[in-house]
């Protein structure tokens, strides 16, 4: 008996014999959207050849320009280091002036490319600062931005026990600082694609704290899915004008943020998550339900879609998991800062 026969068979009311078809309907669409999605994942992660960053101007002769913030440890290191091999001159933008430096020189002496450095605090959010970035790139042909700085709480807490200049730095950090220099940046970006072969690129820094609302870490998560919604947007309207917009989202990665230094099969060091970004730009891996954004490390990816295709990122039992789990680190950090306190 085929299911349609079946369904014919269960009842003689029209109403339910429709609504049992419906459900039928339903279920076979999302059982194909969520197959193709994952079929995607897998090509978008496995099997497609690594993005030609020449359409973004990397050149053996480099001629264009890359901008990287929070580029003096880490991921924004690493984002320094791979752009400048791929051919792009580099644009260094981070707190200490000493460490901008010897990464400078590292990066000429080894990829024979051009560098300029550029120290501010961005937690401090003065005009200044933004205003000196704009003078240090009118000159220059810039085609890539990546916004990798970015804060989080030092350890979970709850939002009433939030400090208020804690938060306050999130928010400036991840969101006030991230905009202003992006308006900065991009309209260089656009200027320089204008009527040119090359293309643009901005990456910005996501989080699964921002793809998941996540208790004891609520300003941090909040700032970054404040990332998710503007980036998305500025994609939508920079795509037209030859600029490639993505919100990068990432699980763990080792790095002082996180302060984790072990790598495993779901946490990447810098290094190996940069790689990932950078071979799959421009693809959703992941993050198929999603405009302008990406989810690159293959792990991350394959998490990132089964949540979002069972439980749901918004769902009470994800919420209620990422709850739990914060508590324990919360509790576990408090232990080590009281055995540590007596130890001194």
């Amino acid at each position: 008996m085929s299911i349609f026969e079946t369904i014919d068979s269960c009842s003689d009311c029209k109403l339910v014999t429709l609504l049992l078809y419906l459900a039928l309907a339903v279920g076979v669409y999302k059982t194909t959207t969520a197959t193709l999605g994952f079929a995607a994942l897998v090509a978008d992660c496995f099997l497609l050849p690594a993005v030609n960053f020449a359409k973004y101007g990397a050149a053996k002769k480099a001629k264009y320009w890359a901008v990287v913030t929070g580029a003096s440890d880490g991921i924004g290191k690493e984002y320094a280091l791979q752009l400048a091999k791929k051919g792009l001159n580099v644009v260094l933008v981070s707190r200490t002036q000493s460490k901008l430096e010897l990464l400078a020189a590292d990066i000429e002496s080894r990829y024979g490319v051009a560098t300029q450095v550029l120290a501010f605090d961005v937690s401090t959010d003065e005009t200044a600062n933004y205003e000196q970035l704009s003078a240090v790139i009118s000159t220059l042909p810039v085609t890539v931005l990546v916004n990798n700085v970015g804060q989080s709480h030092s350890i979970p807490v709850p939002f009433l026990e939030t400090e208020e200049k804690e938060m306050r730095d999130i928010i400036t950090i991840n969101n006030t600082a991230t905009l202003r220099i992006t308006q900065v940046v991009a309209l260089q970006i656009v200027a320089t694609v204008a009527g040119k072969s090359v293309r643009g690129l901005i990456l910005s820094m996501g989080s699964f704290g921002g793809l998941l609302p996540t208790p004891y870490l609520a300003t941090y998560s909040g700032s970054k899915a404040f990332l998710q919604q503007w980036s998305a947007a500025l994609a939508g309207e920079l795509k037209p004008q030859g600029v490639d917009v993505e919100l990068v989202i990432s699980y763990l990665v080792t790095s002082a943020m996180s302060k984790i230094r072990r790598t495993s099969v779901t946490i990447p060091n810098p290094k190996t998550f940069v790689a990932s970004v950078l071979r799959s730009a421009g693809r959703r891996n992941g993050a198929q339900e999603r405009f302008g954004t990406t989810t690159p490390f293959w792990s991350h990816a394959l998490m990132h879609w089964g949540i979002e295709n069972t439980v749901g990122v918004y769902s009470k039992i994800a919420n209620t998991l990422n709850l739990n789990m914060h508590k324990s680190i919360r509790a576990r950090a408090l232990k080590k800062a009281k055995r540590d306190a007596k130890k001194e």
